[in-house]
């Protein structure tokens, strides 16, 4: 995660929704939520290797599906 943290200066004359608007921009293009969730709760080491392994197994079916149409 960056140091600074998204800002957003409000332009003379700008309403409070517009900058609101460009915030929320700028902190989808910094994939601030992303990390935000990512660090919401603990993973052990073992546990994120086993979601790890699940989501390339789901993954690889997906795609051996796609291959038998």
């Amino acid at each position: 995660m960056s140091s600074d943290l998204a800002e957003v200066r409000i332009q003379e004359g700008e309403s409070l929704e517009n900058a609101l608007r460009r915030f929320k921009r700028k902190v989808q293009q910094e994939d601030i939520i992303k990390e935000v969730k990512r660090h919401s709760f603990y993973l052990k080491p073992g546990e994120k290797k086993r979601a790890k392994e699940a989501l390339a197994r789901k993954r690889s079916r997906k795609k051996a599906r796609k291959e038998q149409e």
